[in-house]
């Protein structure tokens, strides 16, 4: 492998005009074989990349390219990684947060901002989440249901695929967090897609929003009997559903798949299918201290105890998780112990973080192992 760029630069005396051809000509990040260089141009006396990457140190600090304002750090970049990152800017006492780059077209987005985007060789954006205009659009009915469980009113959206046919029995696929999906991961056109390609059958999907997320998704009694006994057969009087548990599917990423397995386990044999991304699957060993604060207290009580009597709560699990996300080791450990507890689980580790782009891009494999296109249904 040849050196890189930025060590190629620094063989010889650096001035301003030639550091600013440099960047001219590479751009920010510079991508070569397994290793990224981040780079920053600007007056300050520190500059940090702030980025969730488990086992790299954060904030990584750049160096500063004597007598220029260029800043530099490079780091290990397997094939096929993808790293969101930001930068910190410090000049004296003033310090600038969440700042993206200005370098770096690419950003993705998410419920509190955009970060930028560090895409390693060998991966690239699946072209079946990007609008098709051959794939015949289904329509997002907004739905408002008053639950007594939760004592108030919850709005969220029907996704119905453009081929329905009222005298057929549509699977159910319930979508925790489901605005933040559909806004995202680009999920309505990723289903668009694949429905149309034949790939996945023809999916009845509730997005449903939660109240207070960290309370109602953490193994919140109420949640679980609003989408037992309230969502599913709401549903089922509006739409021509599969009434087995074959026919339903919970899904949520974080704490939404805490509140998918958690409903499961409550109301066991109801929903046939989970799909778990990077769920908040936190528990312990010993003691009590699992670093995450309050809000994990019920979600850790509610891991040790399935974990201390493991049970068959559904058929199947796809369950994914980031490989340089924290949630990484618990995910490992847990689809061992749902294997063990006689679930048929398909896992899979991607090279990225606790992100929505890397939910998204786990989609189609997950709906089509869960449902796939040639899946034949029951007519009335």
């Amino acid at each position: 492998m040849r050196r890189l760029a930025i060590n190629r630069l620094l063989e010889r005396p650096v001035d301003q005009a030639r550091a600013e051809r440099f960047v001219a000509k590479h751009g920010s990040p510079i991508v070569e074989g397994p290793r990224a260089t981040f780079l920053w141009v600007g007056e300050a006396d520190e500059v940090l990349v702030r980025h969730r990457v488990q086992g790299l140190p954060d904030p990584l600090s750049m160096r500063r390219v004597p007598h220029t304002s260029l800043w530099y750090v490079s780091i290990d970049m397997p094939p096929e990684s993808r790293v969101e990152y930001q930068f910190e800017i410090i000049r004296g006492e003033q310090r600038e947060s969440h700042v993206n780059d200005p370098l770096n077209p690419r950003l993705a987005h998410g419920p509190f901002g955009a970060s930028s985007v560090c895409a390693a060789t060998g991966y690239v954006v699946p072209e079946w989440t990007l609008p098709d205009p051959e794939a015949r659009s289904g329509e997002l009915v907004d739905e408002t249901l008053q639950s007594k469980a939760l004592r108030r009113q919850v709005r969220f959206k029907v996704y119905v695929p453009a081929r329905f046919v009222p005298l057929v029995h549509h699977p159910l696929l319930v979508v925790h967090d489901g605005d933040d999906y559909l806004q995202y991961a680009s999920m309505k056109t990723v289903l668009d897609n694949l429905i149309h390609r034949g790939e996945i059958a023809d999916l009845v999907v509730a997005f449903i929003p939660p109240g207070n997320r960290l309370v109602e998704y953490a193994n919140h009694a109420p949640h679980a009997r609003f989408v037992a006994r309230e969502l599913v057969p709401y549903l089922s009087d509006r739409y021509p559903l599969l009434g087995g548990p074959g026919g339903r599917t919970l899904m949520g990423s974080s704490f939404g798949g805490i509140a998918s397995f958690s409903t499961a386990v409550r109301y066991p044999e109801l929903f046939g299918s989970l799909l778990l991304q990077s769920a908040s699957l936190v528990f312990t060993d010993i003691a009590f201290d699992h670093g995450g604060g309050a809000v994990f207290d019920p979600v850790v009580k509610f891991v040790n105890s399935y974990r201390a009597k493991p049970r068959r709560v559904t058929d199947r699990i796809y369950q994914s998780c980031g490989m340089y996300e924290p949630l990484i080791t618990p995910n490992r450990s847990m689809a061992n112990v749902f294997a063990d507890a006689g679930m048929d689980v398909r896992y899979r580790e991607a090279r990225d973080g606790h992100n929505w782009e890397n939910w998204r891009d786990r989609l189609r494999e997950a709906l089509t192992w869960l449902y796939p296109g040639d899946q034949r249904f029951v007519y009335e």
